[in-house]
Protein backbone atom coordinates (compact mmCIF):
# COMPACT_ATOMS: atom_id res chain seq x y z
CA UNK A 1 0.00 0.00 0.00
CA UNK A 2 1.10 3.57 -0.80
CA UNK A 3 0.07 5.86 1.91
CA UNK A 4 1.61 9.08 2.57
CA UNK A 5 0.34 11.89 4.41
CA UNK A 6 -3.02 10.16 4.56
CA UNK A 7 -6.05 11.18 7.48
CA UNK A 8 -7.96 7.98 7.82
CA UNK A 9 -10.93 8.25 10.67
CA UNK A 10 -12.10 5.38 12.79
CA UNK A 11 -12.84 2.35 11.32
CA UNK A 12 -11.38 2.42 7.51
CA UNK A 13 -11.54 -0.45 6.11
CA UNK A 14 -8.88 -0.63 3.06
CA UNK A 15 -10.00 -4.05 1.54
CA UNK A 16 -6.47 -5.22 0.16
CA UNK A 17 -4.29 -2.66 1.38
CA UNK A 18 -1.20 -3.69 -1.28
CA UNK A 19 -3.32 -2.59 -3.86
CA UNK A 20 -4.51 1.08 -3.26
CA UNK A 21 -2.77 4.32 -3.53
CA UNK A 22 -3.62 7.27 -1.13
CA UNK A 23 -1.66 10.55 -0.64
CA UNK A 24 -2.78 12.98 0.81
CA UNK A 25 -6.15 12.43 0.98
CA UNK A 26 -8.71 12.55 3.79
CA UNK A 27 -11.07 9.52 4.31
CA UNK A 28 -13.96 9.74 7.02
CA UNK A 29 -14.73 7.17 9.61
CA UNK A 30 -16.15 3.86 8.98
CA UNK A 31 -15.86 4.19 5.04
CA UNK A 32 -14.72 1.18 2.96
CA UNK A 33 -12.18 1.66 0.21
CA UNK A 34 -11.59 -1.07 -2.42
CA UNK A 35 -8.62 -2.78 -4.31
CA UNK A 36 -6.77 -0.83 -7.04
CA UNK A 37 -7.98 2.31 -6.21
CA UNK A 38 -6.07 5.78 -6.20
CA UNK A 39 -6.98 8.87 -4.09
CA UNK A 40 -4.93 11.82 -4.72
CA UNK A 41 -3.96 14.57 -2.15
CA UNK A 42 -6.39 17.27 -1.53
CA UNK A 43 -9.44 15.31 -1.87
CA UNK A 44 -11.54 14.07 0.98
CA UNK A 45 -13.87 11.44 1.61
CA UNK A 46 -16.47 11.18 4.21
CA UNK A 47 -17.99 8.96 6.21
CA UNK A 48 -19.50 5.93 5.67
CA UNK A 49 -18.64 5.94 2.35
CA UNK A 50 -18.05 2.97 -0.15
CA UNK A 51 -15.50 3.62 -2.86
CA UNK A 52 -15.00 0.23 -5.09
CA UNK A 53 -12.27 -1.24 -6.44
CA UNK A 54 -10.27 0.80 -9.76
CA UNK A 55 -11.80 3.74 -9.29
CA UNK A 56 -9.77 7.45 -9.30
CA UNK A 57 -10.58 9.79 -7.16
CA UNK A 58 -8.39 13.06 -8.24
CA UNK A 59 -6.98 15.92 -6.59
CA UNK A 60 -10.01 18.29 -5.50
CA UNK A 61 -12.67 16.07 -5.37
CA UNK A 62 -14.85 16.45 -2.14
CA UNK A 63 -17.46 13.20 -1.27
CA UNK A 64 -20.00 13.57 1.45
CA UNK A 65 -21.04 11.09 3.70
CA UNK A 66 -22.94 8.45 2.65
CA UNK A 67 -21.69 8.16 -0.78
CA UNK A 68 -21.88 5.11 -3.33
CA UNK A 69 -18.48 4.88 -5.70
CA UNK A 70 -19.39 1.93 -8.17
CA UNK A 71 -16.32 -0.24 -9.66
CA UNK A 72 -14.15 1.85 -12.45
CA UNK A 73 -15.33 5.15 -11.57
CA UNK A 74 -13.41 8.64 -13.06
CA UNK A 75 -13.10 11.81 -11.61
CA UNK A 76 -11.80 14.44 -13.49
CA UNK A 77 -9.94 17.44 -12.67
CA UNK A 78 -8.62 19.11 -15.88
CA UNK A 79 -10.84 20.55 -18.17
CA UNK A 80 -8.06 21.13 -20.65
CA UNK A 81 -5.14 18.47 -20.28
CA UNK A 82 -1.93 18.60 -22.08
CA UNK A 83 0.94 16.91 -21.27
CA UNK A 84 3.45 19.84 -22.15
CA UNK A 85 3.79 23.42 -21.21
CA UNK A 86 6.31 25.58 -23.67
CA UNK A 87 7.59 22.34 -24.43
CA UNK A 88 8.13 21.01 -21.28
CA UNK A 89 6.46 18.32 -19.23
CA UNK A 90 3.74 20.11 -17.51
CA UNK A 91 4.04 20.52 -14.02
CA UNK A 92 1.29 21.53 -11.14
CA UNK A 93 2.41 24.89 -11.83
CA UNK A 94 1.27 24.84 -15.17
CA UNK A 95 -2.40 24.04 -14.64
CA UNK A 96 -5.32 24.92 -11.82
CA UNK A 97 -6.97 21.51 -10.47
CA UNK A 98 -11.06 22.26 -11.33
CA UNK A 99 -12.87 20.90 -8.08
CA UNK A 100 -15.56 18.80 -8.28
CA UNK A 101 -18.29 17.52 -4.94
CA UNK A 102 -20.50 14.72 -4.53
CA UNK A 103 -23.09 15.54 -2.04
CA UNK A 104 -24.11 13.31 0.76
CA UNK A 105 -26.07 10.09 -0.18
CA UNK A 106 -25.53 10.08 -3.76
CA UNK A 107 -24.60 6.86 -5.73
CA UNK A 108 -22.05 6.53 -9.05
CA UNK A 109 -22.67 3.57 -10.77
CA UNK A 110 -19.81 1.76 -12.11
CA UNK A 111 -18.09 2.69 -15.14
CA UNK A 112 -18.82 6.29 -14.81
CA UNK A 113 -17.36 9.57 -15.71
CA UNK A 114 -17.44 12.50 -13.84
CA UNK A 115 -16.10 15.98 -15.07
CA UNK A 116 -14.57 18.08 -13.50
CA UNK A 117 -16.23 21.90 -11.76
CA UNK A 118 -19.87 19.79 -10.72
CA UNK A 119 -21.78 19.02 -7.98
CA UNK A 120 -24.15 15.97 -7.88
CA UNK A 121 -26.65 16.81 -5.70
CA UNK A 122 -27.54 15.40 -2.43
CA UNK A 123 -29.32 11.23 -3.20
CA UNK A 124 -28.63 11.50 -6.55
CA UNK A 125 -28.21 8.50 -8.38
CA UNK A 126 -25.67 8.43 -11.71
CA UNK A 127 -26.44 5.05 -13.81
CA UNK A 128 -23.54 3.15 -14.71
CA UNK A 129 -21.39 4.45 -17.78
CA UNK A 130 -22.65 7.36 -17.71
CA UNK A 131 -20.59 10.45 -18.73
CA UNK A 132 -21.74 13.31 -16.34
CA UNK A 133 -20.48 16.63 -17.89
CA UNK A 134 -23.25 18.87 -15.65
CA UNK A 135 -24.10 19.61 -12.33
CA UNK A 136 -27.11 16.90 -11.02
CA UNK A 137 -30.04 18.12 -8.83
CA UNK A 138 -30.80 16.79 -5.56
CA UNK A 139 -32.41 13.63 -5.81
CA UNK A 140 -32.28 12.49 -9.51
CA UNK A 141 -31.54 9.73 -11.65
CA UNK A 142 -28.65 10.58 -14.98
CA UNK A 143 -28.26 8.01 -16.99
CA UNK A 144 -26.00 7.71 -20.53
CA UNK A 145 -23.72 9.46 -22.59
CA UNK A 146 -23.49 12.57 -22.11
CA UNK A 147 -25.37 11.87 -19.04
CA UNK A 148 -29.42 13.25 -18.75
CA UNK A 149 -31.81 13.79 -16.62
CA UNK A 150 -34.17 9.80 -16.33
CA UNK A 151 -36.13 10.46 -13.71
CA UNK A 152 -36.48 11.53 -9.68
CA UNK A 153 -35.44 9.07 -7.45
CA UNK A 154 -37.68 7.64 -5.22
Amino acid sequence: MSVVNVQLGKNVMIIQPDLVNLYGCEIGDESKVGSFVEIQKNSKIGARCKISSHSFICEGVVIEDEVFVGHGVMFINDREPQATAGGLLQTEKDWTVVPTKVCRGASIGSGAIIMCGITIGEGALIGAGAVVTKDVSEGTIITGVPGRLLRKRT
